[in-house]
């Protein structure tokens, strides 16, 4: 038997539907943000106010609409609440950001309100970066190019309610575009450039770095006192020209305790924001082989033995005036391998250094011998240490100019590092230069994942090469995967110095660089992005000079320089135009190398190539 439904039944359940719709909570059509304005707290600090602006310059861009600035509300909707304050508390959408981590940040979206609000000093204005990015496609790819999209006539985001923590303390993607340009860096959310208090300034975790030789200098105490340096091959190393290339100090001698101490605490009294300071083996492998250091070494299985029972004893003495600095120390080259028996104290930082590791492989990648030691030693560290940092190497610094096939593994790489609960990454590059081969596709690349590791560096890469060079992005994508592709298939295990055969390449890829740029210049849609691909090409270029570049002057075979005489000219040419000036780290000058080939083809200072 079949009920019937009354008129009333009806219009009561559509009634309760209707209120149900009602009540449920509703996206916001970023298409459609007429009569809205964003809302700045009074006491806002400088990098939320230059968060609100950058708010209001992007979605004017993507919109053509550019909303206004207030500090005052007369009503409960159409509002973008930026920053944290007594007028977002009392919104609908209102939250405390009590709590909040100095980059935490939430994004709420819903019912026409947006509130984007993060801890202090940089969450709101990364928040703000995230929105832009995540719910306008904004993409910053380079200090000069800022991809906006039009929002079109329709974009509902939401509901969205949103916290975000990043995973990492500190992350620096060191290459000079980035070093050079704070407020791009800040868009990429590098947190270790620039002091500016709009930009959010810089974390307080500094980079854990090389630091006895300015602590216990010899030009100061080496005349003196000769027992203050490594022992080696039975000599004090006291007399030498650099501390940082060719000495170690004495780590049992209690002086050289007392001295190391004093700088230390010094250091941190003029340094009161920093929340770190280094204490840390000079750039050599000159560790002292006196008896009483080499008695801890040989008990704990490395020389990091005497360099962390001399660090525990700093870190003592920090802890009782300053209890909130920690001390950090390398874990590098000879003393990577974690002690057996002494552990770091409470306060101590580990730098974990992937010098030796290879370039083509993941670091964790189990057929890979030399990533697998460093794997090994990265667990065991994770065994001792709660706060491990890591220094990674992402170039060739041999020459930064060279094709250096380790797009594929920064990815992985940076993933592992988080996995194992790395607290922050500094991925060493061309820090000194700009123009390193990709440099502004690496840049781009490291810095989304330093920030957000679960994103997929295949597509950041292709997203970058589309937005960036357009329809001339096939051929060098086409260049990129065959590098790759050939220096895995090579079977070479190589690390971050190497000539181009160290890779697995060889002039068959320089003439398919020269080629792939070629016609991605006869792609080339505008000026601007032939400018772009001519930057890109020079890495061809200098493979292409492989055979001669290290000719030191000799002179070359007639038919080798005559093969060679266009592409010299053309590589130069390029240098200057993008004002690429250095190819290595030191003694890397572009108009060093210049002469050098010119004496090489026969030619004068005067002359061109």
């Amino acid at each position: 038997m079949h009920s019937q439904i009354s008129w009333s039944t009806w219009a009561l359940l559509i009634s309760l539907c209707c209120s149900a719709q009602a009540a449920a909570p509703r996206g916001v059509d970023l298409a459609a943000l007429e009569g809205w304005d964003i809302v700045v707290s009074e006491e806002a600090i400088p990098s939320e106010t230059y968060a609100a602006e950058e708010f209001q310059h992007y979605v004017a861009t993507a919109t053509g609409r550019t909303l206004p600035i207030v500090k005052s509300v007369d009503r409960p909707d159409r509002h973008v609440f930026v920053g944290p304050g007594k007028l977002m508390r009392d919104s609908k959408l209102g939250f405390t950001v009590d709590g909040f981590g100095p980059e935490d940040l939430r994004i709420v979206i819903r019912d026409e309100n947006i509130v984007i609000a993060g801890g202090r000093p940089r969450g709101t204005l990364y928040g703000v970066y995230t929105f832009l990015e995540d719910y306008l496609g904004v993409r910053f790819l380079t200090a000069d190019h800022t991809h906006v999209p039009p929002v079109g006539a329709w974009r509902v985001v939401g509901p969205v309610d949103r916290v975000y923590h990043p995973p990492l303390k500190m992350r620096w993607s060191y290459y000079g575009e980035i070093n050079r340009n704070p407020a791009f860096a800040a868009r990429l959310r590098v947190n270790t450039v620039g002091d500016d208090p709009k930009l959010g300034g810089k974390s307080r975790q500094r980079l854990i770095n090389h630091s006895f030789a300015r602590q216990i200098p010899s030009a100061k105490y080496g005349k003196e006192h000769p027992e203050y340096y490594c022992l080696r091959d039975g000599k004090r190393l006291a007399q030498v020209r650099s501390d940082t290339y060719d000495n170690e100090p004495c780590l049992t001698n209690p002086d050289v305790l007392r001295i190391v101490t004093d700088a230390v605490l010094e250091q941190i009294k003029g340094n009161p924001r920093a929340a770190n300071v280094s204490v840390s083996q000079n750039d050599n492998a000159k560790y002292c082989q006196c008896p009483d250091c080499a008695a801890i070494d040989q008990r704990e299985g490395t020389p990091m033995g005497s360099l962390l029972t001399f660090v525990n004893a700093v870190a003592d003495a920090v802890a009782k005036q300053h209890p909130d600095v920690m001390v950090g120390t390398l874990s590098y080259w000879y003393s990577r391998k974690p002690p057996k028996t002494i552990r770091p104290r409470p306060n101590v930082q580990i730098q974990l250094c992937s010098i030796e590791c290879c370039l083509i492989h993941p670091i964790n990648d189990p057929s890979c011998p030399r990533n697998v030691e460093f794997c090994r030693d990265m667990q065991g560290w994770g065994k001792l240490c709660d706060h491990i940092f890591i220094w990674n190497y992402n170039t060739n610094f041999h020459n930064y100019l060279l094709p250096c096939p380790n797009l594929r593994v920064i990815e992985p790489n940076i993933r592992h590092f988080v996995a194992n609960n790395a607290k922050g990454i500094f991925m060493q590059a061309a820090g000194n230069a700009i123009g390193a081969e990709l440099s502004e596709l690496r840049s781009y690349l490291m810095s989304r994942l330093l920030w957000n590791p679960t994103l997929s560096g295949a597509q950041l890469i292709d997203e970058f090469l589309d937005l960036h060079y357009g329809r001339s992005a096939g051929p060098i994508r086409q260049f990129i995967n065959q590098v790759h592709d050939k220096a895995q298939a090579s079977g070479r295990h190589h690390n971050c110095f190497g000539r181009l055969a160290d890779y697995g390449l060889d002039e068959s890829d320089a003439r398919a660089g020269l080629d792939a740029f070629a016609k991605a210049l006869a792609l080339a849609e505008t000026d601007v992005i032939r400018s772009r691909v001519e930057k890109a090409s020079v890495c061809a270029y200098r493979a292409a000079l492989e055979p001669i570049w290290h000719a030191d002057g000799k002179p070359l075979q007639p038919d080798m320089a005559k093969k060679m005489r266009p592409v010299a000219k053309r590589f130069f040419e390029l240098c200057d135009k993008h004002r690429i000036d250095r190819h290595r780290e030191h003694q890397g000058d572009v108009s060093a190398a210049r002469r050098r080939l010119k004496k090489a083809f026969g030619l004068t200072e005067d002359d061109t190539f």
